[in-house]
Parts: C-alpha cells; sequence; structure tokens
C-alpha cells in the first residue's frame, strides 16, 4: 500500500512538473510573441517613414527633373529663336545683294546697248553723206548714151549695196510727207504758204531723214505748210529746235 502511494504521488509529481514545464513553455511562446510583435512593429514603421521618405525624395527628384526639362527647352527655344533671327538676316542681305546684282546687271546692259547705239550712230551718220550723193546723182543725171546708162548702172549697183548693208544694221528711212510737223523727227527749214494743206504739214522732205531701231539717226529737213495763199514765194524758216 504504501509503495502504491508513493507511486502515485511520484506520477503526481510528474504532472504536476509537466504542467509547470508546459506553462513555462506557454509563458516563453508568449514572451517570444510580444517581443516579436515589439521588434516587427517599429520595424515595420520605419520601413513605413523610410517609404515615405523616398517617395518625398522621388518627388523632389522628378520636380527637379522637370525644373531641369523646364531650362533645357527654354534655352533649346532661345537658341531657335536666335537662329531664326539669323537666318532671316541672312536671307535679307542675301535678297538684298540679290537685288542689287540685278539691278548692277541691268544697268551695265543698258549701259553696254546705249554704247554700242552711239557707236553705230556715229559710224553710219558719216556714211549717210554718201548715200545723199548717190540720191542727188540718179535724180539729176539722165544718161542718154549707152556708156553714160553702163556708168549710171554702174554706181547705181554700189548704192543699192550700201542701202542694203544700212538696212541689216537696223536703218530705215523717214517718210515725212503729208504728215504733220513733228519736231522730234523733222527740222523745218521752209515754210510755204498754201491753202490745200492744213498749216504744219510737211509739204516736201529736202534732206532725207532716218532711224536707227526706234531711234532718230537724222531729222529730216522739210518743207512745211504755213498759212496764206500758195502764189507767195517760199519763205525760210528758222529751225525749230528738235529733241533727241
Amino acid at each position: 500500500m504504501d509503495e502504491e502511494k508513493q507511486i502515485d504521488n511520484t506520477a503526481h509529481k510528474q504532472d504536476d512538473s509537466s504542467e509547470e514545464k508546459r506553462a513555462m513553455a506557454s509563458d516563453t511562446t508568449a514572451a517570444q510573441t510580444n517581443l516579436h510583435e515589439e521588434v516587427t512593429e517599429p520595424a515595420e514603421r520605419q520601413a513605413a517613414a523610410q517609404s515615405n521618405v523616398e517617395t518625398v525624395m522621388t518627388g523632389e527628384e522628378n520636380t527637379a527633373a522637370e525644373a531641369e526639362s523646364q531650362a533645357a527647352l527654354s534655352e533649346l527655344a532661345k537658341q531657335v529663336e536666335s537662329l531664326r533671327t539669323a537666318l532671316e538676316e541672312r536671307n535679307g542681305q542675301y535678297m538684298r545683294i540679290a537685288a542689287d546684282f540685278e539691278n548692277f546687271r541691268k544697268r551695265t546692259t543698258k549701259e553696254k546697248e546705249e554704247l554700242e547705239h552711239q557707236v553705230k550712230s556715229s559710224t553710219i551718220a558719216e556714211l549717210l553723206p554718201i548715200v545723199d550723193n548717190f540720191e542727188r546723182a540718179r535724180a539729176h543725171l539722165k544718161p542718154e548714151t549707152e556708156a553714160e546708162i553702163n556708168i549710171h548702172r554702174s554706181y547705181q549697183s554700189v548704192y543699192r549695196q550700201m542701202v542694203d548693208a544700212l538696212k541689216r544694221l537696223g536703218v530705215s528711212v523717214m517718210r515725212p510727207e503729208g504728215t504733220e510737223f513733228d519736231p522730234n523727227l523733222h527740222e523745218a527749214v521752209m515754210r510755204q504758204p498754201t491753202d490745200e494743206h492744213p498749216e504744219g504739214t510737211v509739204l516736201e522732205e529736202l534732206v532725207r531723214g532716218y532711224f536707227l531701231g526706234d531711234r532718230v539717226l537724222r531729222h529730216a529737213m522739210v518743207k512745211v505748210a504755213a498759212p496764206g495763199s500758195g502764189t507767195e514765194e517760199d519763205s525760210p524758216s528758222p529751225p525749230a529746235e528738235s529733241e533727241s
């Protein structure tokens, strides 16, 4: 009996010891859990705080990047505007140079044409008296013999050659008879009173006038109609001022 009681006491003690161990293990686990929670909570707060800091820093970095980008764009816009202004200035200079060159080309071309016209006019003007002599000879000489006819044909052939050469150079003859007197084309050397024609009508060309192109090479010397009776004698008229 005593042994059974001893065994029961031993078992009871073991049970108590096991309960104590379980209690201690439970306390230990709870303590560890509390400790883990205490440790984890600050870590989470720290991580959250760090995340907030990183978010703030990222926002600041984005703001700084945007500011730098805006500054770069502004600088590029200034450069583009400066280049555009420089291009417009260069285009303006080019247009002015082109206009000056075109004016220079036109001026030199006109001066060249004027010089050529003056040289040609002065040269041809020296030949016109020869043409006048041929025409006077043809008007006054009346060949009768065969020898005279041959001579007449010979110088008339030379006359025609000269006239053809003058035509090729642009010389043309004035035809003033019956037209109104024009001081730009004619030079009045005589006036004839007449009732058959209006005053100022060219009655006769005394010295032939010529054009060179569309310009007057030599003014025609003419007889002009004046008011009065046609029985009166011809009266010389002072040369009218002519415009070249």
